[in-house]
């Protein structure tokens, strides 16, 4: 069909227009019966979202997305191109895609006036029918809508009467085309207003002139919960225009919440190569983002994205490889204390109530990390009571004697890989409580492992640990008391 240049051409050609909802429609028909998926690389929604946003798409319908931030939304709206038609033909030179079959403009129909078949044709292809616009307050209907071009005015010598002195704007622009408006609660009341005609009649009015453009659009808005924007909401009659409202959410489970990380996560092959990831670590990355959802310290109403989690797990490898590279090692593998590395991907991702305020953001990262270290431990490991009567055995008793007997136990940041683990395996009964409860410990995963009964010891008060210039230290909680009163 790209061979086509012609209006006869097409005509002959047998090619039928249709709106770009039955577009949608009729190719989204095709990949459900093929069995087809329609939206990849988005997990989590295969049985929530996506079937409502099929739905939304058969009854040909605007789309809002509502949900809090980080939940695909706009990754949703910008895949719905794939169920376009390949290539869209055009008249040549059409400001608005003019439907050669059906021209709206002034300029087209003039053209078909004059040059009838032989009519030039240009043809679209469907990456470049999408247009999008963040809302935002300096946003005018001008912009969206379109308004009256002096300038242009002038260099044709018309009179503001005629409509070939109008710029169009965004929209009619992106006529056959989706559109989407991200943050649709933060345009103002007034432009929202603008819409009213166009999602309901499908056709816009620009100033005075008695215009009618009906344009062929698929409208996709998405927003975040009106509770949470204070800075305006989505005007009550332009809900009403919009026919599916479809709520989005964050990852049910840590499983589903890793796919999204290791899918996004942006690494450098070198560090893919040279720093191992044991799972324990992914799964207390997404942890941490599951904890701090329900943390008293963070704004619910503000969510927690998607982001936090990917930008956390770079951070982390990073924090390895830099270890690596200044201790001149070849390789490495991720350290619990190279959690300490992502409390900047943390900070920069939530938003505190007061008493996080208070307390300091950092504080609450570092208090996320232990949360969501005590909510995996007993995934792993037997429950650590608070209280124990004297007669009951304590599984962790051997490894708290250890740590009584000694003055100390150092963990140095920058300790080579040989130093790290030869600290590490100096703590037997550590190393026999693990053999115990988790036997098919990979090697390369164990000294996480032991790292990370450590914390866990620490966040249910069983030890306690202070943070070092380069490292941490690692006490029994009363002998080191005890002592410092002696």
């Amino acid at each position: 069909m790209k061979d086509i240049t012609t209006l006869g051409a097409l005509k002959a050609s047998n090619w039928t227009s249709r709106s770009i909802k039955e577009e949608l429609r009729e190719h989204l028909i095709e990949k459900l019966q093929k069995k087809e998926p329609t939206f990849t690389g988005i997990h989590g929604y295969e049985n929530t979202v996506i079937p409502e946003l099929e739905r939304a798409i058969l009854s040909r319908h605007n789309i809002n997305l509502l949900g809090l931030r980080g939940q695909a939304k706009t990754r949703l709206a910008r895949q719905m191109v794939n169920l376009l038609d390949e290539w869209m033909p055009i008249i040549e030179g059409s400001e608005i895609n003019d439907d050669p079959l059906h021209p709206i403009s002034r300029y087209a129909t003039e053209l078909i006036a004059e040059k009838g078949d032989d009519t030039p044709i240009a043809w679209v292809h469907r990456s470049e029918r999408f247009a999008e616009k963040l809302a935002t307050p300096d946003v005018t209907v001008a912009d969206i809508v379109g308004d009256v071009d002096p300038i242009k005015a002038a260099n044709l010598k018309l009179s503001y009467a005629d409509d070939r002195v109008i710029h169009y704007g965004m929209i009619p622009r992106a006529n056959r085309s989706i559109f989407v408006i991200n943050e649709l609660p933060d345009l103002q009341a007034r432009i929202q207003v603008a819409l009213f005609n166009i999602l309901q009649e499908g056709d816009i009015q620009i100033r005075g002139f008695k215009l009618r453009l009906p344009l062929d659009m698929q409208f996709v808005f998405t927003a975040n919960p009106e509770d949470y924007t204070n800075r305006g909401s989505i005007v009550t009659p332009l809900k009403d225009r919009i026919g599916s409202q479809i709520l989005t959410h964050y990852p049910e489970d840590v499983a589903t919440a890793r796919a999204i990380t290791e899918q996004e996560a942006r690494l450098d092959e070198r560090q893919k190569e040279k720093v191992h990831v044991p799972d324990l670590v992914k799964d207390l990355l997404e942890e941490i983002s599951f904890v701090a959802r329900e943390s008293e310290f963070i704004d619910e109403k503000s969510g927690i994205s998607a982001r936090m989690s990917i930008t956390a797990f770079e951070n982390l490898m990073s924090t390895a490889e830099r270890r690596m590279l200044i201790s001149r090692e070849k390789e490495t593998s991720i350290r619990f204390g190279d959690l300490m590395g992502i409390v900047p991907a943390i900070t920069g991702k939530v938003e505190l109530v007061y008493e996080g305020e208070q307390e300091g953001a950092d504080f609450v990262a570092k208090t996320l990390i232990g949360e969501a270290t005590k909510s995996l431990f007993d995934d792993y490991f037997p429950k650590i009571e608070k209280l124990t009567k004297e007669t009951d055995q304590d599984p962790y008793d051997e490894v708290l004697s250890w740590f009584f007997e000694q003055s100390g136990f150092v963990l140095e940041d920058d300790l080579s890989d040989a130093e790290y683990k030869a600290k590490l395996d100096s703590i037997t009964p550590l190393v026999a409580l693990i053999k115990k409860y988790q036997p098919d410990t990979d090697a390369a995963d164990m000294y996480f492992m032991q790292e990370f009964v450590l914390w866990a010891l620490v966040e249910y008060k069983k030890l306690s640990k202070y943070p070092l210039s380069n490292g941490m230290r690692f006490n029994d909680l009363y002998g080191s008391y005890i002592s410092g009163l002696s």
